[in-house]
């Protein structure tokens, strides 16, 4: 009997998906648990597995497909030596991916194509293959094209179906060409069409400003002491493989202030507010096409070895694509830290519905005037914190920071 595959709901609040690629054809094998498809949500790609043995008979909805409803029979399977030709009369029609879905590639009439070529770094991978959909392979192997003359148009300058076909056939570009708005001056471009998640992240962080009433509250850390017990700490876990980061400690210290200051651990909800009895930390991560916050849940009470295993491995999926929905939902209180490109300061934009955002600066030396008025030099590392005034005062705000400082300066109170 033949098997219909639905398109999964992978998250809670997930109504629509985009069909990335498939990763079978008509006709192949699969057996249950096998990866058959990868789903391109508002927060990432996640693979789907076959839910038992058999050969796929037919794939109803093509790559790249955008707004596939969940629940929608997007291919099916058949058990071995099945005669399925009845079911696939009774299937849904093929849905194709729209002409509009397209990523669209424009180029300004005095400019040649290779001038808006992307850099090397973009069309190719980390192990110098280039950078091109599966189909677009079997496309150009098929009309002898070398993917190294051809310029990418999709995400990232990948080479795409469209770009072997234009390539092929010139003239076959200019209608979509045309259809462009036009440039502004005469700067060489490529447009690329934005992912879920690139939608989304314009979409939630326009709300945000627009709906959330956002104030900010800076205040400076010297980082000495805590740098010379994580020197210490590294130098006794050596030999286990770990190593605790500075960001480690921010998290675990932003953890035990909440908890000290539960009027900073809770959500505007319309006519209620929500009080956080656990800090759930999410920690900003920058991925290809945009950025996702995997949560450490109850951060405040595990080790700082415990936070800097469970963060190594989040981040590392995350940008593989291969977090699950409650690992990058659900946070109490967010963490972005661009210390490590050098940012001295900067604000950042609360993700509702979460009531605040920290934003890590550079640790860096800084001449410092002590308490009796002796000038020195330490490690200062600045951090502002937004806050929703609908959830949080300026009062408990300051309050916050002012636990948060006490514990990344004396950091041997985090390990009591």
């Amino acid at each position: 009997m033949a098997i219909e595959i639905f398109m999964p709901a992978l998250s809670p609040t997930m109504e629509t998906g985009t069909l990335a690629k498939w990763m079978v054809k008509e006709g192949d094998s699969v057996a249950n648990g096998d990866i058959i498809a990868e789903i391109e949500t508002d927060k990432a790609t996640m693979e789907v597995e076959s839910i038992d043995d058999g050969v796929v008979a037919k794939l109803l909805v093509a790559d790249g497909t955008d707004d596939v409803p969940v629940g929608t029979i997007i291919a099916i399977l058949a058990e071995e030596d099945e005669d399925v030709a009845a079911a696939l009369k009774e299937a849904p029609k093929v849905v194709a991916a729209s002409p509009e879905a397209a990523p669209k590639a424009v180029e300004t009439a005095p400019t040649p194509l290779k001038a808006v070529a992307p850099s090397p770094k973009d069309t190719m991978t980390s192990d110098s293959r280039i950078k091109a959909s599966p189909l677009a392979k079997r496309l150009a192997a098929g009309a002898g094209i070398d993917l190294k003359t051809v310029t990418g148009t999709g995400p990232y300058g990948r080479i795409i179906k469209r770009d072997i076909e234009s390539y092929a056939s010139p003239s076959a570009a200019a209608p979509m060409a045309a259809a462009s708005t036009a440039a502004v001056g005469d700067a060489p471009y490529r447009e690329e069409r934005l992912s879920n998640m690139r939608k989304t992240i314009a979409r939630r962080l326009t709300e945000s400003k627009q709906s959330v009433p956002h104030f900010y509250l800076t205040v400076d850390c010297q980082l000495d002491k805590l740098l010379a017990a994580r020197a210490d700490i590294n130098a006794g876990l050596a030999d286990e493989g770990i190593k605790i980061s500075v960001n480690d400690f921010v998290i675990k210290a932003t953890a035990m202030a909440l908890k000290k200051v539960p009027a900073a651990n809770v959500q505007f909800a319309g006519d209620t507010m929500r009080w956080y009895e656990r800090a759930d930390i999410s920690v900003a991560v920058a991925i290809e096409g945009g950025l996702i916050t995997p949560v450490v849940r109850g951060a405040c009470v595990k080790s700082l070895s415990a936070i800097s295993t469970e963060v190594r491995d989040l981040a590392g999926r995350a940008k593989d694509g291969k977090l699950t929905p409650d690992e990058y939902s659900g946070g109490t209180f967010s963490i972005s830290n661009l210390g490590m490109f050098g940012i001295r300061e900067f604000s950042a934009v609360i993700n509702p519905p979460e009531g605040a955002i920290l934003a890590i600066g550079a640790g860096e030396k800084r001449p410092i005037v002590g308490a009796d008025g002796a000038l020195t030099v330490a490690t200062v590392m600045t951090c502002t914190m937004s806050c929703d005034h609908r959830a949080i005062d300026g009062a408990v705000g300051a309050e916050f920071l002012k636990a948060f400082k006490g514990f990344l300066e004396n950091p041997l109170t985090m390990l009591i």
